[in-house]
């Protein structure tokens, strides 16, 4: 499988270290029960993590090279690969309108928006890691 080269102008910068991939995973645990939403998987590290939560997950990508690799890479998480910009999605939309956990390794170019966003959905948005 080819792996995706991250693209600056996306402010892409892919996880790479496994542990502190989980460590990050875990963190969803403060908030148990709720579905989850991953932000910027890219390739995958920290969604293999959040996958063995058990709990429903389903993640936004912009960049088609990563929705591709993420197809290839997860099929079992085929219907929650969702192909889309964070920061334009209606996110009551999500999970039936149920809270969730927003979670990732958020892409530097963004952060800060994804943290507003985020706070205009704080009835959706209990937990943020």
């Amino acid at each position: 499988m080819k792996s995706v080269k991250p693209k600056k102008f996306l402010g892409q910068h892919f996880l790479k270290n496994l542990q502190v991939a989980r460590q990050i995973a875990d963190t969803v645990d403060a908030c148990p029960g709720l579905p989850l939403l991953e932000v910027g998987p890219g390739m995958g590290v920290l969604t293999q993590f959040l996958l063995e939560k058990g709990r429903p997950l389903k993640v936004v990508e912009v960049d088609y090279e990563s929705v591709a690799y993420l197809r290839d890479a997860f099929p079992q998480l085929e219907e929650g690969i969702i192909e889309d910009d964070f920061l334009k999605m209606h996110l009551e939309r999500l999970f039936d309108g149920q809270p969730f956990v927003l979670t990732g390794n958020y892409p530097y170019n963004i952060s800060s928006q994804i943290f507003f966003k985020m706070l205009d959905y704080k009835n959706l948005i209990p937990c943020a890691c």
